[in-house]
């Protein structure tokens, strides 16, 4: 007998439905084929289903002749999630269950032990999310995929903890209704335990980052170690504005591929902070591997990529990032097939001014000779260094400042001034479908909106040819001037605006 079960595949983030075709023959000599491209975690589910299927109290069709394709035949299927519809596309092929339901409305996902429970598997939300596509509304999953799925409110979610559970429910022995989760609130899990009022001075790079968090420009902190580099970084995203929901669902979709949701996290409601060490490979910041999973850039998708001590990444390594920051996404060519995932980030790095860290420092003499500072500035190429918007020297704060009890500006105040900022970058950009934030401006639409007062024109071709600054350095200077001139609430961008600007992109000159 011929059954079929609707399943799942993820290109990228983009749901694909795979159909597990299941013929059972008493003709022929026993045997089982497993075709369509099933990689070995597919290809192993075999001794995983007879095993289910048997402690479960069913029996296993092992005298006849089993054949599985998994369609279309030319996807690669990988993972784990395709042992519980075989498993239900057997029992029904060999006539030892008579589901009740259509099975036509229903998705199948899920892992089998030995002993016949579920374990639970990755994607299962963009699966979910994807369903819409093919009109099927209702999907079956891991119990403890249960929060994942359920953040899909337009999709039934059923959730099993066992092979017999879903083969009761199936036949009409289990009554069952959708999983509803109504128990944890969106406001309580993205509040911070961090604010800016913990870091003492730093006044010019509160500013600095600011603007940085306003326009969702790149930045890169230049000071000698301890100096509050990393403290900074860390409190950035306690000052953006809160993700929206179409913002959390694509942000936990890449984290559902990634395998790094767990019951007490099902979505992603912070704006995600990633701080890879520098030992990091290219195929973990960027994404890939055998099983083309999304790196580090991915992962800091609508939040911050940190990078400390910028200088000892591998220079392959950092040059990698050329695309996401350019782009806003990036893309994975392998072997079997190509991906692309967001990556669409506020890029901050930080990295001492020299190899021993004090050049300029007055309180530590640097022991740096101006050919070594030199030889490690430039393990950064020029290339990236043109990408960021934002130069910050981070001098070391007095220490009669530290123990001073004055307020420091706190992470909701800094944060009124970024969402204000936005709000007029929202409005100005809303006509345009990819352009949120000034650092989004395309070359074509600078002119149109970043409109200079002839002094600040004047000002901007003295400081092209002091400081020989690229057409990119030149782009980026006109969008950091626009976003400063926001956070003032000026329609043009003036003298003292577009002076800050230049201040920030040549304040790394020796």
């Amino acid at each position: 007998m011929l059954s079929k079960v609707n399943s799942g595949a993820l290109l990228g983030l983009n749901f694909i439905k795979v159909i597990c075709e299941i013929d059972i023959s008493t003709k022929g000599f026993p045997a089982y084929f497993l075709v369509g491209l099933p990689d070995n975690a597919v290809k192993e589910s075999r001794e995983r289903i007879i095993s289910a299927i048997k402690n479960s109290g069913f029996e296993f069709p092992s005298n006849d002749r089993i054949t599985i394709n998994l369609a279309p035949a030319d996807l690669k299927k990988e993972g784990s999630l395709y042992d519980l519809p075989i498993a239900i596309g057997i029992l029904i092929g060999a006539e030892k269950i008579y589901p009740k339901i259509n099975l036509d409305d229903f998705v199948f996902l899920g892992e089998l032990s030995l002993d016949g429970s579920l374990r639970p598997v990755k994607g299962v939300l963009p699966i979910t999310a994807g369903l819409k596509k093919y009109g099927i509304k209702n999907i079956i999953v891991p119990f403890e995929n249960r929060f994942e799925a359920s953040i899909v409110k337009e999709v039934n979610v059923y959730a099993f903890k066992t092979l017999k559970e879903v083969v009761d429910f199936l036949t009409g022995k289990l009554k069952k209704d959708p999983f509803k989760d109504d128990t944890k609130s969106i406001n309580s899990l993205s509040t911070y335990n961090i604010d800016f009022k913990d870091v003492k001075g730093h006044f010019h790079a509160k500013r600095a980052i600011t603007i940085a968090a306003a326009g969702g420009h790149n930045i890169l902190m230049i000071g000698p170690p301890g100096s509050g580099k990393s403290m900074l970084a860390k409190r950035i995203p306690t000052i953006l504005p809160d993700l929206t929901y179409e913002e959390m669902l694509e942000t936990t979709k890449i984290y559902s591929i990634g395998g790094l949701l767990t019951e007490d996290t099902p979505l992603i409601t912070k704006r995600p902070f990633r701080a890879p060490h520098h030992t990091t490979s290219s195929v973990a910041l960027i994404g890939g591997g055998s099983s083309l999973k999304p790196g580090e850039v991915s992962l800091a998708h609508n939040g911050v990529l940190f990078l400390d001590e910028l200088p000892e990444f591998k220079r392959g390594v950092l040059e990698v990032l050329r695309e996401p920051l350019e782009n806003g996404y990036v893309t994975i060519s392998r072997a079997r097939g190509s991906v692309r995932y967001p990556a669409r980030f506020m890029f901050v790095a930080a990295m001492n001014p020299c190899p021993c860290g004090y050049y300029g420092d007055p309180e530590h003499t640097c022991s740096c000779s101006l050919s070594e500072i030199k030889r490690y500035r430039s393990k950064v190429s020029g290339p990236l260094l043109d990408r960021i918007d934002i130069y910050l020297d981070v001098p070391r704060v007095d220490v009669e400042k530290l123990m001073e009890d004055e307020m420091s500006e706190s992470s909701l105040e800094m944060k009124n001034k970024v969402v204000k900022a936005r709000e007029i970058q929202y409005f100005r950009y809303k006509r345009h479908k990819n352009i949120l934030l000034n650092s989004h401006l395309p070359p074509n639409l600078i002119e149109k909106y970043v409109i200079l007062s002839k002094e600040a024109k004047n000002i901007l071709k003295m400081a092209i040819k002091k400081f020989n600054i690229s057409n990119r350095g030149f782009h980026r200077i006109l969008k950091l001037s626009r976003t400063i001139a926001d956070i003032d609430n000026s329609e043009k961008v003036d003298e003292k605006h577009i002076l800050e600007a230049i201040g920030y992109r040549t304040s790394l000159e020796l």
